[in-house]
C-alpha cells in the first residue's frame, strides 16, 4: 500500500517509518521537502502523489512557544489537518491524524471519555483541537487519535531531559500534581499498524475521534521515580527527587493538571490497546536507539 507520511523527524514519525517501511511504499515529507503551511503545495502534493493512506505526524508541538506564535501553531495543527482531511475524502482514502489531551482543561476528577466538552487552557491545545474539528467536519474516512505525554529516545522529550538531569544535579524538583499516562511513540506506532491492519483486513472501520494513550496513570514525578529506577539499576547515581506543584513551576502555557484519557472505546471497536506505561517504558529503554 502506498502511504503518505506528513512529518519526519518527530518521535511518533521515526518509529512509524521502522515499522510502516517493512511493508508498505512510505512516503515520508519533513519541513525540508513540505512546508504545511504552504496549503496550495500540500494539496498539490497530496494530488500528485495520490496515496491509499495518509498519516498525519506533523505538528507543532511547543506548548510554551505556541503562546507567543499562534499563527504558526494554527497553520500546522489546525489548517494543514483539514486541508489533508479535503484531499482524503476527493481521494477516498482515510486519514490518520494525532492529537492531544491538551483539548481538556484538566477539571475532570476521572478520565476524559471522547464525548466529553473540549476545553483547552492554551493555544497549542486550541490549534489542535480545532484540527480535529476540521477534520471531522470534512467528515468521510478518518481517525483522529489523542494521545499523551509522548516520549523516546530521539529528540526532545521528558526522558532523555530527565536522564540528563537525574545525573548532572544532586537536587531535582519535579510536578508531582499533573496527572496522566507517559505513552512510547514507539506503542503508538505500533497500534497503529494494527489499526491499518484492521482496516486492510476489513475487520473494522469504525472511524472518528479515540483516546490513545498507554495504560495506567502517574504523575510527572512518578514518571521521573521510573526513569531514575532504571538509571540506578544501570550503577550510576542519580538526584534526590523533590515533588512539587505546578503552581512551583509557572511556565507560559497553562497545563492541565488532569490528563488522563479513557481508552475503553478504542478496545471496543479495534481490539486495540497500548501497553501499561511502565511497560512501555522498558520496552523504550530497551529498543535500538
Amino acid at each position: 500500500m502506498k502511504i503518505l507520511l506528513l512529518g519526519q523527524h518527530g518521535q511518533v514519525s521515526r518509529e512509524l517509518q521502522l515499522l510502516l517501511s517493512q511493508s508498505h511504499e512510505l512516503i515520508v515529507l519533513g519541513r525540508e521537502q513540505l512546508d504545511l503551511s504552504d496549503t496550495m503545495r500540500l494539496r498539490e502534493a497530496v494530488r500528485h502523489l495520490r496515496p491509499e493512506l495518509i498519516i498525519n505526524a506533523a505538528a507543532h508541538t511547543a506548548v510554551d512557544a505556541a503562546e507567543s506564535e499562534p499563527e504558526a501553531a494554527f497553520a500546522i495543527n489546525a489548517i494543514a489537518p483539514g486541508v489533508l482531511a479535503e484531499e482524503a475524502a476527493v481521494l477516498d482514502v482515510p486519514l490518520i491524524h494525532y492529537s492531544t489531551d491538551y483539548v481538556f482543561d484538566g477539571s475532570k476528577t476521572t478520565a476524559y471519555e471522547e464525548d466529553d466538552a473540549p476545553n483547552p487552557l492554551g493555544v497549542y491545545g486550541h490549534s489542535k483541537l480545532a484540527g480535529e474539528q476540521a477534520i471531522t467536519a470534512v467528515g468521510g474516512k478518518h481517525l483522529v487519535l489523542r494521545t499523551s505525554w509522548v516520549y523516546s529516545l530521539h529528540g526532545r522529550n521528558f526522558l532523555l531531559t530527565m536522564q540528563r538531569l537525574l545525573q548532572e544535579r544532586e537536587q531535582l524538583s519535579v510536578v508531582a500534581d499533573q496527572i496522566g499516562a507517559p505513552t512510547w511513540a514507539g506503542s503508538i506506532a505500533a497500534a497503529t499498524g494494527q489499526l491499518i491492519e484492521r482496516w486492510q483486513t476489513a475487520q473494522t472501520a469504525a472511524w472518528g475521534v479515540y483516546h490513545f494513550t498507554a495504560r495506567g496513570e502517574t504523575s510527572w514525578f512518578g514518571f521521573t521515580k521510573a526513569i531514575a529506577a532504571q538509571l540506578l539499576a544501570q550503577g550510576k547515581p542519580v538526584a534526590q527527587l523533590t515533588a512539587i506543584a505546578t503552581r512551583d513551576y509557572p511556565t507560559p502555557a497553562q497545563r492541565p493538571l488532569n490528563s488522563r484519557l479513557d481508552c475503553t472505546r478504542l478496545e471496543r471497536d479495534w481490539g486495540v490497546r497500548l501497553p501499561d506505561w511502565h511497560d512501555g517504558l522498558l520496552q523504550c529503554l530497551s529498543s535500538p536507539r
